[in-house]
């Protein structure tokens, strides 16, 4: 396979084959992250569970302490006074019946995150079809279906981050941007880790960290000698 040329560079600077500790990791990801723009780091965790298995989901949500680095676009989906509160706490989008017939028929996804009160679930079950592939679908288990919108609005825009296995059973998670720089990476990463060490679930047999990896956007995958 041929590959462009700073990614040849960042290849030659470490040793793809190993698995580094954490700090050095970190150290790497952002040395071969060499892309004119402010590249994302992601974190890899494979995990040994079956998601095929009901009892084998691991997903959740955290707080990174240093945020995501990314401006995060907030729909709340309310009426009355929690539409109000919405709008003080700061959302971007707040409405209701005529935003979800919005993204009905003009397909509106001009947001990241969406947050919702209990009594609009039903009405948001008519766009569960576009939301739901996207990821955008409110769900009581990840703190966007609440009575507290401010709340959910405030550790969003902090940096609240979802996590979920996938088919493969890897979690892929954002925690931060090149320019953050090796102690706040650091930091995002052991919170995240941490949740997702603690959202082992108990049908889970053998080994639950299979292997975990730092990449940054552009940049090549590096291995992380991990001990839970």
């Amino acid at each position: 396979m041929k590959y462009g040329k700073k990614y040849s560079d960042s290849i030659k600077e470490v040793d793809i084959t190993k698995a580094y500790d954490v700090d050095e990791a970190v150290k790497n990801v952002l040395s071969t992250a060499k892309a004119k723009f402010d590249e994302t780091i992601e974190l890899h965790v494979r995990l040994g569970v079956d998601p095929r298995q009901a009892d084998q989901q691991v997903r959740g949500t955290v707080v990174l302490p240093n945020g995501t680095g990314k401006s995060v676009k907030v729909l709340v989906i309310a009426r009355g006074d929690k539409a109000e509160a919405a709008l003080k706490a700061g959302a971007d989008i707040v409405g209701a019946e005529e935003i979800i017939a919005k993204i009905q028929t003009q397909n509106f996804l001009d947001f990241y995150v969406v947050i919702t009160t209990p009594d609009m679930m039903g009405q948001l079950g008519r766009v569960a079809k576009i939301l739901g592939p996207k990821g955008l679908m409110p769900s009581p288990k990840s703190g966007t279906v609440t009575m507290d919108v401010v709340k959910a609005i405030n550790e969003t825009k902090a940096g609240k981050v979802e996590y979920r296995v996938d088919k493969t059973a890897i979690i892929h998670c954002p925690i931060g941007k090149k320019s953050f720089g090796e102690q706040k990476i650091s930091e995002n990463f052991q919170t995240l880790m941490d949740a997702i060490v603690k959202a082992k679930p108990a049908a889970a047999k053998g080994i639950y960290v299979r292997s975990v990896t730092l990449a940054s956007t552009m940049g090549p995958g590096i291995k992380v000698a991990y001990r839970a």
